[in-house]
């Protein structure tokens, strides 16, 4: 490794960005945030907030639908999986009284 690339800080490495499965696992991210189901890197809490929990089940099933006919099948079967897991987990979750 370089004394420049030892020197480099986060800020200094460009986000990835434009890709649609990237975008896709983003949001199931923020689902299992918001499920309790991994800590918030920035808190070292888990916290649960099963109404956006909701909200970004409801927004992954909207762009399921918004996108029909235009993703290749890889992009396809990635946003049905996580739309699919994020469904399970959110029915366990309401299933539990929480």
């Amino acid at each position: 490794m370089s004394d420049a690339e030892r020197s480099q800080t986060a800020s200094d490495v460009p986000l990835p960005g434009g890709d649609f499965s990237l975008f896709v696992t983003r949001l199931g991210v923020q689902a299992l945030l918001s499920l309790g189901r991994i800590v918030n890197p920035v808190t070292g809490v888990a916290h649960k907030n099963l109404d956006q929990a909701r909200m970004l089940r409801e927004d992954l099933a909207m762009l399921f639908l918004k996108t029909e006919g235009n993703l290749d099948a890889r992009e396809e079967e990635h946003l049905r999986k996580v739309l699919s897991d994020l469904e399970h987990q959110l029915e366990d979750a309401e299933d539990d009284g929480e």
